[in-house]
């Protein structure tokens, strides 16, 4: 019987008898061949892969010997088969392939040996292939052995002796070398991994561990037993790197835009496909494995109706089935697991991109793309891409899986089918119209979520003006009208989702009904027995899926091409031309030549000059520095600026970073040119006050220090960097007239350290002009004049006018830098906020308390001071990660959120729906238990009748659960973020100076994104999931109720896999959002400073940064991809042994049950596996993102100012009526733990009065205003105005009376009406009048739009000077009765200044005037002057008298020249 090779008694011996077994023939060909195949087949390509990724060469090691040389013992074993058919030749006869199977296989054996060698000298830690081959060899060779035993048991059969002993020694060999294969190699030499600290495990994890995720689950015992920190996280793998990962993708990038330049329109598809595409082919492969348990079940109901089949086949079924369902889960994960890895290395990329551009964008260009809409691309449209990788293989692979159903269903039910295809067909179209709908709302919300943002931004960085102004309301208002719009817009998707489920969940149960109902009326002899039932209900299960996918997909796909495309308009922005300045070396010629375009401008700076720019507000003066810079557009001419640059901006910039990283900025630190730095800008008494000197950290935007600190900080940066031509924009305008002194002698004059630089200085402070090289005077663009002092005063024409003017009291320059050391400077507070102690930091390692481990604060360790304290003076709060479970009240606070009837509501339309679910699969298990009589089924049409009718209901109830919870997600995502907005608004001032605005915008942009679109469709999802597990449990038990036994135990299992996990991803979910925040302060903070980063040519450095926060990310964001695999392996496991339970009993019980219940119990124990994963991500997902609600309900219950008005209390409309303010006993600390910043202050000012509050920098002149406003509430003592205790009234009541005119002028995007009366209280006659008092009525009418001129961001668009101007208007807008200019006039020239004093006194002249005064000049016509120092008045008379005392107020005014 060698001739042929299965003859029909080869069946019977095989498959037709109880005691199944091989032929010889067979056992000797098929069964020896099968893995030689395998692994020639598998060479070339494994060979060429190795050859391409190189990892190191791997030492020999013991384990390596010895899987060599048992290779070589098998090739030995093998050969010596063969030699032994040689000598058996002379006697006996044995057919050829004696001959050749064991040549084949001794050859196989080598090339094996040889791979072993192979993936050691390249690198292989542990091997696939190799393990795959052992497996199939030793499978294979089981068979066989089984079959030799029992061939030796039967007696009286011959026994060939050798053969038997060498084939006993091959399949030892053969199990040793699986079990060594298994254990993974030592890591290649020169790795990376050796010198990383923490290295992820899964290069050196062995094939089997990495198959089933089993080298993470370290990590998860960790976060079982303690919150993880992310000190425990690993290091990131090289391939998934910023540095590896972004050049590609800019370099593809650089290519396309490249070819745009010649016209075509530049597309981001392809170098983000070309940058990630040998990413995606990896999983394409693995796809299409959804058909393996189709088989195995058929073939099991089969078995079940066939009585007279072996018992032995209904248990290789089930094994059968079982095996099929653990290969399923292993190659379904190991692909989910690679699209995930690339969705992260797509995001890193993305992210990389985007901050590299906006380092080279020009400023017009900057300001099409707010910086919300920027850190929108960042986060959003990155995290689309993230999740169109996973989705992305399913375009071919969904289709594939319905043609294959398609024809498995029409080989068991025949035409019929198509009844239910053309179902399935006409809801295609229904759901391709959903999708496009949700599209075009998609972008609808995104626009307002994206304006949202942007307000909310600004109202952060600009609450102090709110608060002092009272606008709170006003704000809130416009806020609440762009959430309306886009909840209008949730609500319409909201519908469109319900109908969606609808569609979803009905469409299934349609094709079924369809497809039954055409079958059995078409013939009469058409019978739905088990088997055509539930092998169809099997395969119409499998094809809901891919139906179900497509409109996601489609959606998903759509979503990414929006995202593209604003990706495409951000990338394709204009960059600025790194060739509109020349930066020459500095050679041997002595001119720097700098000629400048601006209105067309000609002139020439020798090297070493001092230049001075000065002239009216507006008149183009830092616009002439822009374009020495290269920030402007260059129309014609050309720039030359020789050697580097340093840039110090009007509104200086300050990193988050400490004081000492500030002015060193990258470079190398040179102990005693720092300490020169520091002593010239006038910082030592500065640091002496902060809490650990110049480590101290600085908040976002430099909150913690004052105007004149950030100022003199971002002087110290351009002195240090000792570059050649310094451009210094008005950098004196926010200090005090004696420090500006001293850093004008000290660092830019003729002696200061920069004296053989070339300095061009911006200024309004004419005093410091005599000393000057040459002076420009700029008007309107253009330079009118220019020369040396002497000069202009000779030629007697605007420049002199000017001089004369405000030069009346003689300038007397002699040094009065003595002065200054008469003053205790050490023993000054800042006051302008004071630093707060036990706060947290902002940085990326948010658990800094171990401040001393995490690698950047390592110079901490210089400090002598003791780590408690050191930690206490950590400024900005990070955004902590909270620990532990989500507690059982954020659910509850999320279902009142919704409104209790609604959520009851919904939880029993779930009910009915899965009630009647089960029902219609039970009422056709019944049916096709009906007997058969005369070859039809008696009842057909009543069976059809209840089984439409159930469907129906199920859809109806799906339809009212889907409405229910979409609306209740409405209701609640309003009702949150009302709060939410209401108490941030709420929140007192010092909340705002602890958090950094990173962590605000995020809660508003992401948590509430999250609790708007993400939670209520994971709650449906979670519902659905828990009533599909609990009903799938109910059907097997109904059909084998010994599962019972089995089910528990299962679930206990389950249960404790499921709480491990949790534990661990819910941690690392916290810790990848708290590391997210970092990036985008980071980010935001490059977007504020860009101008000084490219004028310094810092860009490389800050990449670098911005990288590696990315990658901090990301280090926590991959542990938690793999945790999410590591859950579904297990999981699909538990669930694939409750199938192998479930097919085992039916087999076991096979002569009591009925096929149809078979059928019910094993399809429903197929969906359990799927369903029992779903549950466990939704509930993961659940819990993960309900931390949103926790986070925006954390915001609502913080600390809060007092009411806004009280009722009882609220004082007259006419109050106050002539102004006078007493202050009693007044005290002041900014926190309980701090001294008094303000002490016993005892001053009664009369109604009508102007005061000037003077003293040097922080003796607590700003405190007094605070505390007027009543940021700070008082520590002890009151203020009366006339009359009224100003404690005792609301905030807002109190607010409104008093007008201030602040320090930095802020004004908000928006219309300029809008900026100068937000609340419409005031007729447009009113608001021209302010206009003109505050003399901008000729700016304003210049403009096209007039009142409705569009304010950019933060006022961008009109000029420091413009701004403080509309700042006063809006006080003569105002016109109350108290007055108080905090340094008003800093940012403004001469003239300006002089004209605003003048406005102040003719149009406040009846009211109470307090002004903060760095100028004396301005006050010395008021009628008293307030002299603080160190919180308390030292002095208080009238100028005059004050000067005649000769006290602080005298040295003061000696300093500044004015005696």
């Amino acid at each position: 019987n060698h001739k042929k090779f299965f003859s029909p008694q080869d069946w019977n011996l095989t498959w037709h008898t109880e005691n199944p077994d091989f032929t010889q023939c067979f056992q000797n060909t098929v069964l020896v061949c099968i893995p030689c195949i395998y692994l020639w087949v598998c060479f070339p390509v494994y060979f060429l892969y190795l050859r391409c990724h190189d990892r190191g060469y791997i030492q020999m090691s013991n384990l390596n010997k010895a899987k060599t040389a048992l290779g070589l013992i098998l090739w030995i074993v093998c050969w010596a088969d063969l030699f032994y058919s040689f000598w058996e030749r002379k006697n006996i006869f044995r057919p050829p392939f004696f001959l050749v199977m064991p040549t084949v296989l001794g050859i196989t054996m080598l090339l094996a040996t040889f791979l072993i060698q192979y993936e050691r000298i390249k690198g292989v830690q542990s091997s696939g292939v190799m393990t795959i081959f052992w497996l199939i060899s030793l499978s294979c060779a089981t068979v066989v052995f089984r079959s030799k035993i029992k061939h030796a048991l039967n007696t009286g059969a011959e026994v060939d002796a050798f053969r038997y002993v060498t084939f006993c020694i091959y399949f030892i060999l053969l199990l040793v070398q699986l079990i060594l294969c298994c254990l993974p190699e030592r890591p290649p030499l020169f790795s990376e991994t050796v010198n990383d600290p923490n290295p992820c495990p899964e290069s050196s994890a062995s094939f089997l561990s990495r198959i089933t995720f089993w080298w993470i689950t370290g990590l998860m015992v960790q976060g079982y037993r303690r919150p993880l920190e992310a000190k425990d996280l690993w290091s990131l793998n090289k391939e998934d790197k910023s540095e590896e990962i972004v050049p590609g993708l800019a370099r593809n990038w650089a290519k396309e835009w490249a070819k745009t330049k010649r016209g075509s329109k530049a597309q981001v598809t392809q170098p983000l496909l070309r940058g990630v595409c040998h990413l995606l082919s990896k999983p394409a492969f693995v796809r299409p494995k959804w058909q393996l348990c189709i088989c195995p079940s058929v073939l099991l109901i089969n078995f079940v109706n066939n009585k007279a089949a072996p018992n032995w086949q209904g248990y290789f079924y089930t094994g059968l089935l079982f095996f099929c369902a653990c290969l399923q889960t292993l190659i379904l994960h190991q692909y989910f697991h690679i699209c995930f890895v690339t969705g992260m290395r797509l995001k890193t990329a993305i992210v990389g991109v985007i901050y590299r551009k906006a380092l080279v964008i020009t400023n017009s260009a900057r300001k099409t793309s707010t910086v919300g809409e920027i850190v929108n691309l960042m986060s959003v449209d990155a995290q689309r891409f993230m999740d169109l990788a996973t989705y992305i293989n399913m375009i071919w692979s969904a289709p594939l899986q319905v043609i294959l159903a398609l024809y498995l269903l029409w080989q068991n039910l025949g035409p019929s089918v198509l009844a239910g295809v053309a179902v399935m067909i006409l809801l295609v179209p229904i759901n391709a119209v959903m999708a496009m709908k949700t599209k075009t709302y998609q972008v609808a919300q995104m626009k307002s979520k994206d304006n949202r943002i942007k307000l909310m931004n600004e109202i952060l960085n600009g609450i102090k003006v709110l608060k002092l102004y009272a606008w709170e309301l006003a704000f809130r208002e416009k806020v609440l009208e762009i959430r309306q719009k886009e909840l209008k817009v949730l609500k319409k998707s909201a519908y469109l989702a319900a109908m969606a489920t609808f569609t979803w969940v009905c469409a299934p149960f349609l094709v079924a009904l369809s497809t039954f109902a055409v079958y059995v009326t078409i013939d009469k002899n058409n019978i739905l027995d088990a088997q055509k039932a539930f092998v169809s209900l099997a395969l119409f299960n499998i094809l809901r899926f891919p139906l179900n996918m497509l409109p996601v997909v489609i959606s998903s796909i759509v979503e990414a091409s929006v995202s593209l495309k604003r990706l495409r308009v951000f990338l394709s922005h204009e960059e600025l031309d790194p060739d509109s300045i020349i930066r020459g070396p500095v050679t041997e010629a002595s001119k720097a030549e700098l000629c400048a375009l601006y209105f067309s401008i000609n002139f020439t700076v020798p090297e070493g000059s001092l230049v001075a720019v000065v002239g009216q507000v507006g008149c183009g003066k830092s616009s002439l520095l822009s374009a020495l810079l290269g920030e402007m557009e260059k129309k014609e001419g050309y720039v030359v600026v020789k050697g580097s640059v340093a840039y110090v901006p009007q509104q200086a910039w300050v990193q988050n970073a400490t004081l000492e990283d500030n002015i060193l900025f990258g470079r190398e630190k040179n102990e005693s040119r720092y300490k020169r730095v520091i002593e010239a800008c006038a910082l030592l008494p500065d640091i002496e006050i902060l809490p650990t000197g110049d480590k101290t950290e600085i908040g976002e935007k430099g909150v913690n220090l004052s105007g004149g600190q950030k100022q003199r900080v971002s002087l110290a940066r351009a002195v240090y960097c000792n570059a050649d031509v310094y451009l210094c924009d008005d950098p004196l305008s926010a200090v005090d007239a004696h420090v500006g002194k001293h850093i004008f002698e000290k660092v830019i004059g003729p002696k200061g350290i920069l004296k053989n630089k070339t300095r061009v200085l911006v200024t309004h402070a004419i005093n410091y002009l005599p000393q000057m090289d040459t002076i420009l005077v700029m008007s309107d663009g253009e330079i009118s004049e220019m020369g040396s002092y002497q000069e202009l005063l000779k030629q007697d024409g605007a420049f002199a006018e000017f001089l004369r003017t405000y030069a009346n009291a003689e300038q007397s320059m002699e040094n009065s830098g003595k002065f200054t050391n008469k003053f205790s400077w050490n023993k000054l507070m800042c006051t302008e906020r004071q630093m707060s102690s036990n706060r947290q930091l902002s940085n990326s390692s948010t658990y800094s308390r171990d401040a001393g481990k995490s690698q950047h604060r390592s110079s901490t360790a210089e400090l002598q001071k003791p780590l408690a304290e050191k930690n206490s003076w950590k400024l900005t709060e990070a955004d902590t990660a909270k620990t532990g479970r989500v507690k059982a009240t954020v659910y509850w606070d999320y279902m009142k959120a919704i409104g209790l009837f609604i959520s009851f509501l919904s939880i029993f339309l779930f009910m009915c729906n899965h009630i009647a679910s089960l029902t219609s699969n039970y009422w056709l298990s019944l049916w096709t238990d009906d007997p058969v009589i005369n070859g039809t089924q008696q009842y057909t049409n009543v069976r059809l009748g209840v089984y439409g009718a159930l469907g129906i209901s199920q859809g109806i109830a799906v339809f009212g659960y889907s409405m229910v919870v979409s609306i209740g997600g409405i209701f609640a995502s309003r009702h949150l973020h009302l709060n939410l907005l209401h108490s941030v608004l709420r929140s007192p001032m010092s909340f705002f100076e602890r958090t950094p605005s990173g962590n605000l915008v995020n809660r508003f942009s992401k948590e509430i994104d999250t609790i708007d679109s993400t939670i209520p469709p994971i709650i449906k999802m979670f519902m659905g999931s828990t009533f599909n597990v609990i009903g799938a449990c109910i059907i097997i038990l109904l059909a084998t109720p010994i599962a019972a036994v089995i089910i528990p135990p299962l679930g206990l299992v389950y249960l404790f896999v499921q709480r491990f996990y949790v534990a661990t991803s819910r941690q690392l979910k916290r810790l990848e959002s708290v590391s997210r925040s970092p990036v985008y302060s980071h980010f935001n903070e490059t977007l504020l400073g860009v101008s000084v980063i490219r004028a310094f040519e810092e860009q490389k450095r800050f990449i670098k940064q911005n990288d590696m926060k990315v990658d901090e990310n990301q280090k926590a964001y991959y542990p938690s991809i793999v945790a999410n695999r590591w859950l579904a392996v297990r999981l699909e496991y538990v669930g694939n042994c409750i199938v192998l339970f479930a097919a085992l009993f039916a087999v076991i019980a096979r002569n009591k049950l009925s096929a149809g219940l078979v059928g019910l119990s094993v399809s429903y124990s197929l969906q359990i596996t799927a369903y029992l994963n779903w549950l466990v991500r939704m509930s993961s997902e659940l819990e993960t993102n309900i931390v949103a609600v926790e986070r925006v309900k954390e915001y609502a219950e913080m600390e809060k100012e007092a009411e806004w008005s009280i009722e009882q209390t609220a004082p007259a409309s006419t109050w106050p009526e002539e102004g006078k303010i007493e202050f009693r006993g007044y005290g002041l600390r900014y926190r309980e733990d701090l001294d008094l910043v303000l002490k016993n202050i005892n001053v009664t000012i009369n109604g009508g009065e102007k005061i000037g509050i003077v003293g040097r920098t922080g003796a607590g002149k700003s405190s007094l205003t605070l505390g007027l406003f009543r940021i700070n509430e008082a520590a002890e003592g009151e203020i009366i105005i006339d009359g009224i205790n100003i404690a005792k009234i609301g905030l807002h009541d109190l607010r409104f009376k008093i007008t201030i005119i602040p320090q930095d002028p802020i004004l908000f995007s928006g219309s300029l009406r809008m900026n100068l009366d937000p609340f419409d209280q005031h007729s447009d006659e009113d608001v021209w009048r302010s206009l003109e008092l505050a003399h901008l009525k000729t700016f304003v009418s210049s403009l096209p739009d007039k009142l409705n001129h569009e304010c950019a961001e933060g006022g961008e668009n009109l000029s420091v000077g413009q701004r403080q101007l509309v700042c006063l208007a809006r006080a003569l807008l105002r016109k109350s009765k108290i007055l108080v200019l905090d340094e008003a006039t800093a940012a403004v020239d001469l003239e300006t200044d002089k004209l605003i004093q003048s406005t102040i006194k003719s149009q406040f002249e009846e009211c109470t005037v307090l002004t903060i005064a760095h100028r004396l000049n301005t006050i010395m016509d008021y009628t008293r002057v307030l002299v603080l120092d160190r919180g308390e008045v030292v002095e208080c008379g009238s100028p005059d008298h004050l000067l005649q005392e000769k006290g602080i107020f005298y040295s003061m005014a000696k300093d500044s020249g004015l005696v």
